[in-house]
């Protein structure tokens, strides 16, 4: 093992909170951690890093060598990546909402994978705010506002959020003017309590706040893609994000309604530690996830406007 990889382990140790955490990020054993921080502290020679079963915590010498170390790195990282590591290693820790996950993210990252084959991934798919310092997590897909943070966010584009049922349907039904006649129609909701739910629609009127109408659900699914199949097979209206419904309705398969009463786009960002971006796998793969994603959210944005809405 070389000083430098002993550098990179350590800090991860330090940054994760457990060695057992930096080697799953590094794709190492704990073993290599162990031996990394027995070197570094061989070098020094004075303790480092006190570990206990609980947590680990730096020494004042540690706190002072682990401050030059992230900077060795993150220079090295930046000047000659390839030259200071030599062939990409390690892990990446990802977390997005489960169907975009499925749908848009895996198919991104998995030639990312057969590029770099010393690379391993734990994806994390999960339809709940994660905590990414806390549950140790690299990267985040959010589609949603971001709240004020620490973390660096790099924005990839938009997702219309559309009402939409199936032809049948609606010749049966008939289509709503307005979000209020809701109320007569059946639809399907996201809501394991199954007593209705909230959806927010803008107004006709440029400007106009956006505003929440209670909807009654006379289907309610805990699952999106159990729900849009229900949606395709005709008991109801659904309410969906541009990614979960695109083909279909460019195939005809649903019919997106109140169209002019939209609400705000929901912007989708891909949220990592600044730290953990500037180098090896996790910068790596933030380089090659970004292009790839702001061409696939143009692509769906692309099919929506082509469709008669």
């Amino acid at each position: 093992m070389d000083r430098l990889e002993a550098m990179a382990l350590f800090v991860a140790a330090v940054d994760d909170g457990s060695l057992a955490a930096a080697a799953r990020r590094h794709g190492r054993s704990a073993a290599t951690v162990t031996r990394a921080v027995a070197l570094l502290e061989g070098l020094a020679g004075e303790t480092l890093l006190l570990r206990s079963t609980r947590r680990l915590s730096l020494t004042a010498a540690g706190d002072r060598h682990v401050t030059i170390w992230r900077e060795v790195l993150a220079r090295l990282a930046e000047i000659a990546p390839s030259a200071a590591a030599g062939p990409l290693r390690g892990g990446i820790v990802l977390t997005a909402p489960e169907l975009f996950g499925r749908l848009k993210v895996m198919p991104v990252l998995e030639p990312f994978l057969r590029r770099e084959p010393l690379v391993s991934a734990r994806i994390v798919l999960v339809n709940r705010l994660v905590d990414l310092v806390g549950e140790g997590i690299d990267l985040a897909v959010r589609l949603a506002p971001l709240p004020d943070s620490t973390m660096t966010a790099i924005k990839l584009g938009e997702l219309r959020i559309l009402v939409c049922a199936a032809p049948d349907y609606l010749a049966r039904a008939g289509a709503p003017a307005s979000p209020q006649e809701l109320a007569q129609h059946d639809c399907i909701g996201l809501n394991a309590e199954g007593d209705g739910e909230l959806w927010p629609f803008g107004a006709a009127q440029a400007g106009a706040r956006v505003r929440s109408v209670r909807v009654p659900t006379r289907l309610s699914l805990n699952n999106a893609g159990a729900a849009i199949d229900a949606a395709l097979r005709g008991h109801g209206l659904i309410r969906a994000r541009a990614y979960q419904v695109a083909e279909d309705v460019a195939a005809g398969r649903l019919v997106a309604i109140l169209d002019a009463f939209e609400p705000p786009p929901v912007p989708v960002h891909l949220v990592f530690h600044p730290e953990r971006g500037r180098g090896g796998p996790v910068r790596a793969f933030v380089d090659h996830a970004v292009p790839a994603l702001r061409m696939e959210l143009r692509r769906i944005a692309s099919i929506l406007h082509r469709t008669p809405q």
